[in-house]
């Protein structure tokens, strides 16, 4: 029997078990929640100048490696990290682990096909049927997750009860995890979306609103951005974020050509990734009123570091603030921390003017 592990980036492994579980016929492995053990392993043997999240994958196969996996499924992105599963790949051989790896997007594309063929000569076992029915089911799972979480991004820090949305979150998620069917996952997000919306919040009419923009994987993973959004939600902002797995699958593809018309005097080409969306963003999130824009990526991300010239004119012609972080094994902690006061700071001055 074989046994198949995935990299981890913030609550997405739970719709991603369960397919795998429901699909395949193998033992499916979860990976240890991500650490500081994980970059530390990825950054030992990625090369030097690769983009973070090459390295907190790699640290994640390494340690599902650990926890006995010998099957790792990969999923490349809209970048050059879209070729990154062939060189992870063959770093795992030199290490000497015997592993198969396969990647489900390649080049910016899924290929069917080619899947079904690796899946075949690797002998693992999956039902075609299952893997169409709960496929959908994850899917939609994805779905109600980020519907629920742009919610609580915009109202946690408002909470009249501290850990009120991460406790029914935490419900919610072990309850979707369990589910065996489409009618029974709507009916629980039906109840757990009007359970949250429920929550006592106090927000002030004239609250600070910051938008997040940047790398996708880093946006994505809290990890990666040392919880970037918790600290913002502490000090009762409210946060507004535009990237989530829902719109990389479903909705950017026919949005982008939306955001460069929308965002055509400042750029005309698609620049990899999500670079023009945030170029596009930043002009939205000025011109509907923020106090401010917080800009994150990983170290090397070439097209976010393309388009941080052209976001910091747009967001000086609208004369609104951005600050930029970029995150890499070495970041320190007390610094962005040290740096976000500073800006909070900023706003509430300019916002009492």
């Amino acid at each position: 029997m074989h046994k198949i592990s995935f990299p981890l980036m913030g609550d997405y492994n739970v719709p991603i078990e369960f397919l795998l579980k429901h699909a395949f016929k193998e033992e499916i492995i979860m990976p240890p929640p991500i650490t500081s053990k994980t970059i530390e392993l990825g950054t030992k043997y990625s090369p030097e100048f690769v983009c973070t999240p090459f390295k907190y994958t790699l640290g994640t196969m390494l340690e599902a490696i650990e926890k006995g996996a010998d099957t790792l499924i990969q999923m490349g992105g809209g970048c050059r990290y879209g070729y990154y599963g062939e060189v992870q790949d063959q770093i795992l051989k030199d290490l000497g682990y015997n592993v198969t790896l396969i990647n489900l997007v390649t080049k910016g594309k899924v290929d069917i096909r080619r899947i079904v063929k690796e899946l075949k000569e690797t002998g693992i076992k999956y039902s075609k049927l299952k893997a169409i029915y709960y496929g959908f089911i994850a899917i939609k799972m994805v779905k109600y997750m980020d519907i629920i979480d742009d919610y609580i991004r915009e109202n946690i820090g408002f909470e009249v009860k501290d850990g009120s949305f991460e406790t029914l979150k935490f419900k919610m998620l072990n309850d979707f995890r369990q589910v065996k069917s489409y009618l029974e996952l709507k009916k629980l997000y039906r109840y757990y979306l009007k359970e949250i919306q429920n929550v006592p919040i106090r927000k002030p009419d004239k609250c600070l609103k910051i938008g997040i923009i940047g790398e996708l994987y880093t946006v994505m993973e809290p990890f990666s951005n040392y919880f970037l959004e918790k600290e913002l939600s502490q000090n009762q902002i409210e946060i507004k974020r535009f990237t989530n797995v829902h719109y990389l699958l479903f909705e950017k593809k026919h949005k982008i050509k939306k955001y460069l018309k929308y965002s055509k005097k400042y750029i005309k080409y698609q620049m990899g990734a999500d670079a023009a969306d945030n170029i596009a963003r930043t002009k939205y999130l000025c011109e509907a009123g923020y106090d401010g824009i917080i800009h994150i990526k990983s170290s090397f991300c070439t097209p976010e570091i393309g388009a941080m010239p052209i976001i910091n004119k747009i967001a000086s012609e609208y004369e609104t603030p951005v600050l930029f972080f970029s995150f890499d094994a070495n970041t320190s902690e007390t610094g962005i921390k040290t740096r976000l006061e500073a800006f909070y700071d900023m706003l509430e001055m300019r916002k009492e003017k």
